[in-house]
């Protein structure tokens, strides 16, 4: 595993997720969907679609690197720090988001 293409793909999946959240939560006027969605939705859809079924579930979940479980935490952390920026320019007046 080499480190700076595992920095700059984590990178990239926070700035994604904050990207996306961000702008969910000025559009829905939500505060925490995009953790929601993450949680809920892409993290069962990418693991039950990359499952075969023929091994547990628990041996499928130890097949990933360590890399992918950097990359998903990253993206889960850009969702959650989506919804606390959206939360305190709320609290500081902005009716805008």
């Amino acid at each position: 595993m080499q480190f700076i293409p595992v920095l700059v793909l984590m990178v990239l999946f926070f700035v994604m997720m904050f990207g996306i959240g961000f702008i969910l939560n000025m559009l829905m006027k939500t505060t925490w969907f995009p953790s929601y969605l993450f949680v809920i939705v892409i993290l069962p859809v990418v693991v039950y679609s990359l499952w075969d079924h023929s091994s547990t579930l628990m041996s499928h979940l130890g097949s990933f690197q360590l890399v992918d479980y950097m990359t998903g935490v990253a993206g889960l952390a850009g969702a959650i720090i989506s919804g606390w920026t959206i939360q305190k320019l709320r609290l500081g007046g902005y009716r805008m988001f």
